[in-house]
């Protein structure tokens, strides 16, 4: 084994997510080679012995798994409130692997859980825009402006929310794919809009899909499935809605000319102000003044 980071070594042994570890060396609980470590950089290496609250710990075989959520179980190992977890739909032997990212309780579908934390920095880090597909089903039908808000961006609380992509299914159904995590960000897209989300499953991961993988089961992920989940499509499924980036056209073709956008507008109105003037001025009071003739 190459050296590696403590807060990364622990975490590869199923103590705690790298968070965690971070949070349980600095409080004192972590010994390398019987001496007490408070830095999470600390470079451990083959043959160095670490414990945990006096406990060895020793890394674990990396596995990662793909899980069809159902509706109804958080994802978490503890919840505060009592709920179901998705951890009790897995054996005892896989109850140190931790979910990357969540689904809430309320929605459905793919999920993947692993104990290999680059793979999970891989799928989270926001620069990799890992894209994930979920079949959203509305109360009501979908206007074509709200469906164009979606992809070019929606004002909550939270901030600016977009889709990467879209299509329409039915008249109460679409197809969203994004690329950023924000917390609940297709509900609260909707609900900004006075939508209410009825149904939510994630379909997709990357180019990976659940395909007969029933409700409530998981498979095992090999090194094909697990680079299908960090590697997006190169085209957009046909017919669908895309988010553009970049200026708007009318500002590239202003920009192109080299000319300001102001210039043709006052041009315009410099000539309507001619067209105008060129006729004579009516008098006070008179029929011209109220009702201006008609030029043909």
């Amino acid at each position: 084994m190459d050296s590696t980071r403590l807060n990364k070594y622990l975490a590869a042994c199923g103590v705690d997510s790298r968070r965690g570890c971070d949070a349980l060396i600095l409080e004192g609980r972590v010994e390398v080679n019987g001496h007490p470590c408070l830095k999470p950089g600390t470079q451990v290496k083959e043959g160095d012995h670490v414990r945990v609250d006096g406990k060895r710990v020793t890394m674990l075989r990396t596995t990662t798994i793909l899980l069809n959520k159902p509706r109804g179980l958080v994802c978490s190992k503890d919840d505060e409130l009592g709920r179901e977890t998705i951890f009790t739909l897995l054996p005892v032997a896989m109850q140190h692997l931790h979910h990357v990212g969540r689904l809430d309780a309320d929605s459905e579908g793919l999920i993947i859980l692993t104990n290999d934390g680059d793979l999970t920095q891989r799928l989270m880090h926001p620069r990799n825009k890992v894209e994930k597909e979920y079949l959203v089903t509305s109360n009501q039908p979908y206007q074509q402006e709200h469906l164009d808000l979606f992809l070019s961006g929606v004002y909550s609380k939270e901030g600016k929310l977009s889709a990467k992509s879209l299509r329409r299914m039915s008249a109460r159904r679409i197809s969203m794919v994004l690329d950023q995590g924000a917390k609940r960000q297709i509900r609260v897209m909707h609900e900004t809009l006075g939508y209410q989300v009825l149904k939510l499953v994630r379909v997709r991961i990357g180019t990976l899909w659940g395909g007969d993988l029933e409700v409530g089961r998981f498979v095992l992920l090999g090194p094909e499935e697990i680079l299908k989940a960090s590697t997006n499509p190169e085209t957009v499924a046909p017919k669908s809605l895309v988010r553009r980036e970049g200026k708007p056209a009318t500002a590239k073709k202003f920009a192109r000319k080299g000319a300001k956008p102001m210039a043709k507008k006052t041009a315009r109105k410099s000539a309507s102000k001619r067209r105008f003037d060129s006729e004579p001025p009516a008098k006070k009071g008179s029929r011209a003044t109220a009702k201006r003739p008609r030029k043909y």
